[in-house]
């Protein structure tokens, strides 16, 4: 007679232990400090081969609550992780500080705080949230370098219940703190998973990209050509373009669903990590609004901290105009992509591939802002404005004059005229604001080539959130 078959203990799922094993490498897990009430534990171990640090919240005790002794011991990791170069990942399930602990919880709070600023472009930080993080539980992510939202996870200051209490307003978690209002409408969260698997896959890719950035080895070309719309009016998608000049599914978008009309994604190139950004004629005829431009702006931040060469796909027709814009700072948030390529110190390629016109022209990573190598298209447009705008501003007096049914045979003439005054591409060529004019099909070959042969050199900065 055979023996019983005993069945293995099932593990409860939101067990901090459980969603620590979930992310390290098997058989690296070094446990620091175990929960003992403290509703954190915290850890060391690998990612995929990169030495990580790791915390998790407790929402089996009090709610995942931070009392002081659970604080100081994500604070001490913190130290533990600059020192020694470990990437920091923190999986967050909390209600924030204990109440019943009172001004001492808010103080251990903000010791994670001032612990993480600390550590700010010097470690990469992942956060992971797989529940509802409250209060300090949602500062605490939104002071990090990238957030991932699992299905379950809402990040908001206060619940519903007090929302309700204070304004009348009636919602719940998923409206106020879920993956519709951060993931597409405040920017806070970077990535929207499906499970908690897929959020800790996403975060062990985000530590492999950034945690252990190796260099870029050159490759050979790409069909590129055949992604682009046969109209140069012709709005596209910019994700595939950017898919196929990385290795294959090696890409991490964030911010997939906010600020559309820039995208920013992490990926590889010849086995090396890079960041490329991208106009997407897709939203918004790819304009650069005030949104779209921070978004970029913190991308290039993060991406110079941690010695992640970038790669800037250009084709953007100016920053999108209107009283909606003026408003919400286009002006002020514009300004911060221009400060941030000029400051960056990593490897910085740009890639004009249809249109680059006036101060957007600039913001993209120009050759007047640092750019280590420009690449152009061979119909690639460098201009104050189109052609066609500029003619009916500069001659709007003399096309006024000329008969209706001559206007279109005029206006065409003197287009063609002021392109070949402006010079376009070619002449952009000449003055050095273009480096070398290459067909589509090349670009991952060119691109790979110069980063190849460049020095890396990390920025000297923190990584200020949003």
């Amino acid at each position: 007679m055979s023996a019983p078959t005993i069945a293995a203990p099932v593990r409860d799922s939101r067990d901090p232990l459980a969603r620590i094993d979930a992310l390290l490498d098997p058989g690296s897990v070094q446990v620091l400090s175990a929960d003992d009430g403290a509703g954190v534990v915290t850890g060391l171990g690998t990612v995929r081969g990169v030495a990580t640090a790791v915390f998790a919240t407790d929402p089996r005790v009090q709610g995942g609550a931070m009392g002081s002794a659970g604080c100081a011991a994500i604070a001490d990791l913190y130290e533990t992780a600059v020192a020694t170069g470990r990437a920091v990942v923190g999986v967050w399930h909390s209600g924030g500080a204990r109440l019943a602990e009172g001004a001492a919880s808010l103080d251990g709070v903000g010791r994670i705080f001032a612990a993480m600023t600390r550590a700010s472009g010097k470690v990469p930080q992942i956060s992971v949230v797989l529940g509802p993080a409250a209060g300090g539980a949602a500062y605490g992510p939104a002071l990090t370098d990238v957030v991932v939202l699992g299905p379950a996870g809402r990040v908001f200051v206060t619940g519903p219940d007090v929302v309700r209490s204070v304004t009348g307003e009636d919602v719940d978690m998923a409206r106020l703190g879920g993956p519709e209002p951060h993931g597409r409408r405040s920017g806070v969260v970077h990535v929207v998973s499906d499970t908690d698997d897929e959020a800790l896959e996403t975060a062990a890719d985000l530590v492999e990209l950034l945690g252990a950035p190796s260099r870029v080895h050159q490759v050979g070309g790409g069909a590129m050509s055949r992604l682009m719309p046969d109209s140069p009016r012709r709005a596209y998608d910019v994700r595939p373009l950017v898919a196929a000049l990385l290795d294959e599914d090696s890409g991490v978008e964030l911010h997939p669903r906010w600020a559309t009309s820039v995208t920013t994604t992490l990926g590889r190139i010849g086995g090396g990590s890079v960041g490329v950004i991208a106009n997407n004629p897709l939203h918004l005829g790819g304009c650069l609004d005030a949104s779209s431009a921070e978004k970029a702006a913190r991308f290039v931040r993060m991406c110079d901290a941690f010695g992640v060469p970038l790669v800037v796909l250009v084709d953007v027709p100016g920053y999108l105009p209107g009283v909606a814009q003026e408003w919400d700072g286009v002006v002020r948030r514009g300004a911060k992509l221009l400060h941030a390529f000029a400051e960056a110190s990593v490897p910085r390629v740009t890639v004009m591939t249809r249109k680059a016109y006036g101060g957007a022209y600039i913001a993209m990573n120009s050759r007047s802002l640092g750019a280590t190598h420009v690449f152009a298209w061979p119909d690639a447009e460098l201009a104050v404005m189109g052609a066609t705008a500029a003619v009916r501003l500069l001659h709007r007096r003399a096309l006024a004059a000329v008969p209706e049914q001559q206007r279109p045979d005029v206006e065409t003439q003197l287009v063609a005229e002021h392109e070949q005054k402006s010079g376009g591409i070619a002449r952009a060529e000449e003055l050095g604001l273009v480096d070398e004019i290459i067909e589509p099909d090349d670009t991952r070959a060119a691109v790979s080539d110069v980063l190849s042969r460049c020095v890396v050199v990390r920025g000297r900065h923190g990584n200020l959130p949003l």
